[in-house]
């Protein structure tokens, strides 16, 4: 992935990740199909495997032999013709630290400190990527991340088209000065794991903010599903074209149609002499395109003191719609297509300058009301002293891309990674295939508009990465989505978020050694980006201890088995009651009820055992129950382990995402 499209994925994903972090994002860049002798992957503080062949591999002259010492377990290969080499040895007991040693023809290596205990791959998009410095009590749990028998890499997002062969990133302890930035989910994972296990934990945290379930599968796993031949099609003419490799479709878009792309307008030396003048927010009727579709370019100059103030400084433009690029004397300091997130995007040091400074906006419009669509108090740049400077008024503005029909307009708008397989390919697929204990898997947001189809995307997927790391079905523990976004006070029908939720559960109902974290109980209405992960990574921790560990722990709360109904009454039965049926709060709600007309209302609960009976003045002939199906229910049902209960519905009613499809 090329700096600008890494800086579009981060600005939009999750901002404050666009700011270089010591050890992980200013590394020496790495060619990603580059054939070192070693795979990257394989560094000095790693953690191998243990109770498996470890599967090693690089690359070298076609025919050298390749001889690998680990303790007292040896292992040889030849370099094949394509100059790859691989190989299996059988790992020396739990523990270390051990010092791996790689010999060929020409070249040897030696890498140190290696630990032997349980790798485990941690995937999907921001909530996974969530740093531990963000997280409630952030800066307390930093300091206490001090465990050096576990090890993160962080693999570098990257977008490809065809296979790579290597990943960046490198393995790092766990310790305060190296926490701020690891995954935070993954961190509490390990932590409970060390607990209950005492063996060293090796994380391998490949997450990317924004990212769709079909971006991390293989286009043969997909194809047999046909949702995404579209898309497929478009990659194959992309990949045919050698077109850079974004990994999404806007910035294609703008290298074939945007005029002021291709005319650098965003110079700040650009003579804008015949440029209209424009009132921002506003902007596009003065332009010609006031309700109709249109890229515009907007451009002003500030002046700053001097010396400018110390401090972090940030440009403020409100939501936009649908997308926005920002430059700053010539330098892109943001993007996002995140429609309903405030921009905020923090300056690197160096773009402002005392004096004149030029501010360049590309706005890409795609709704009559949309463009800017904050106040005008809403924009500003903030330096470091906290002083503001006010953007709206007067600027100039030039239209780049009238694009009312017939003009082709891009397949989506999102300016991150979104298109089948860039992922898999870029960052998946060569970490393979490396041994593991398993996989945790926190997704399902971006996909959440299609949530229904999400029972098929899901298993495909998983189904593929086993397939690519020939370990047969190993565990596989999925975050079902916390609480998000306002509270209905009456039942609905349905949403994005609870119908991906339900097709989370079918996914581990359905699949062998799956495990679903319920999560209902966490979440935060205003914010995708919760803070409260110590209960996501328990959860995953009691999944992999249950199922794997073989540890006497509940790691599933109720979940619904079936129903009787006996007049005005409905029975719901639980599995997974371990020590009763508790409602905290006293009262069990976000129970509803609904007769033949399917209509919902909700519904009185009462707890008789390893049941709830429901009962509702308005239904009094019920059919069907449902419960905690909102986005962000009041779930109160639990057990007496304090697991909360998985959201379900006895119905097979049309759903609400049912017919979404992806293209």
């Amino acid at each position: 992935m090329k700096p600008a499209a890494l800086v579009l994925l981060l600005a939009a994903a999750l901002p404050v990740l666009a700011q270089p972090t010591p050890g992980i994002f200013r590394m020496k860049p790495i060619d990603p199909h580059s054939q070192p002798f070693v795979s990257t992957l394989f560094a000095d503080n790693m953690v191998l495997q243990r109770g498996k062949p470890d599967v090693l591999w690089g690359w070298s002259e076609p025919g050298d032999t390749i001889h690998v010492t680990l303790g007292d377990h040896t292992a040889t290969a030849v370099a094949a013709a394509d100059h790859r080499w691989q190989l299996s040895i059988q790992p020396p007991p739990v523990g270390g630290p051990y010092t791996l040693q790689i010999t060929g023809d020409h070249q040897s290596v030696q890498l140190h400190n290696i630990l032997i205990g349980d790798v485990w791959l941690c995937s999907g998009q921001s909530n996974m990527q969530l740093p531990l410095r963000m997280v409630k009590d952030g800066e307390a749990e930093v300091k206490a991340a001090d465990d050096p028998q576990v090890r993160f890499f962080n693999v570098m997002p990257h977008t490809a088209y065809r296979p790579v062969n290597v990943v960046q990133g490198n393995w790092q302890p766990v310790t305060p000065q190296n926490a701020t930035w690891m995954s935070a989910v993954a961190w509490f994972f390990a932590r409970d794991l060390r607990q209950h296990t005492h063996v060293p934990i090796g994380l391998i945290i490949d997450a990317v903010g924004g990212t769709p379930a079909e971006s991390w599968t293989g286009a043969a796993a997909l194809a047999r599903i046909h949702d995404f031949d579209v898309p497929l099609a478009e990659l194959a003419r992309l990949r045919d074209q050698n077109a850079p490799e974004y990994g999404n479709y806007i910035e294609h878009w703008y290298d074939r149609y945007d005029i002021g792309q291709q005319q650098h307008w965003q110079s700040p030396t650009l003579d804008d002499a015949s440029w209209a003048p424009v009132t921002i927010p506003g902007g596009f009727a003065q332009l010609g395109v006031p309700t109709t579709p249109a890229v515009a370019w907007f451009r002003r100059q500030i002046t700053l003191p001097d010396p400018l103030p110390a401090g972090r400084a940030a440009i403020y433009l409100g939501s936009i719609e649908r997308m926005d690029t920002v430059y700053i004397n010539g330098q892109m300091v943001g993007a996002s297509s995140w429609v309903e997130n405030p921009r905020v995007y923090f300056l690197r040091p160096g773009v402002l300058h005392p004096g004149t400074n030029s501010i360049v906006i590309r706005v890409f419009k795609t709704k009559p009301d949309g463009g800017f669509l904050a106040k005008p108090a809403d924009l500003y740049l903030k330096l470091g002293d906290n002083t503001s400077i006010p953007l709206a008024g007067t600027w100039k503005g030039k239209l780049s891309v009238d694009a009312r029909p017939p003009q082709p307009m891009p397949l989506t708008y999102e300016n991150w990674p979104v298109m089948p397989t860039v992922l898999y390919q870029g960052m998946l697929k060569p970490i393979a295939p490396v041994s593991l204990a398993g996989a945790i898997w926190y997704q399902g947001e971006q996909n959440s508009p299609r949530g229904y189809a999400y029972r098929r995307l899901l298993p495909a997927m998983i189904a593929d990465w086993r397939q690519l790391f020939q370990q047969g079905n190993f565990p596989f523990y999925i975050v079902s989505l916390p609480a998000f976004m306002p509270r209905s006070a009456t039942p609905v029908n349905g949403d994005d978020w609870t119908e991906t939720r339900e097709s989370q559960a079918i996914t581990v109902a359905t699949v062998p050694n799956t495990c679903l974290a319920v999560t209902i109980d966490t979440g935060d209405a205003d914010n995708i980006h919760s803070k409260d992960k110590v209960p996501v990574g328990d959860r995953l921790a009691r999944c992999a201890l249950r199922g794997y560990y073989h540890q006497k722990v509940v790691d599933q709360g109720p979940t619904y088995t079936h129903m009787k109904i006996s007049g005005n009454r409905l029975r719901v039965y639980f599995a997974h009651t371990h020590g009763g049926l508790v409602a905290k709060g006293g009262k069990a709600e976000e129970f509803s009820l609904a007769g033949a007309d399917h209509t919902w209302y909700w519904a009185d609960a009462s707890i008789h055992g390893n049941s709830i009976v429901l009962t509702s003045p308005q239904v009094p002939h019920p059919v069907a129950a449902r419960y905690a199906w909102q986005s962000n229910p009041r779930a109160t049902l639990y057990n007496g382990a304090g697991l909360p209960a998985v959201p379900f519905r006895t119905d097979d009613w049309t759903e609400h995402t049912q017919n979404a499809r992806p293209y």
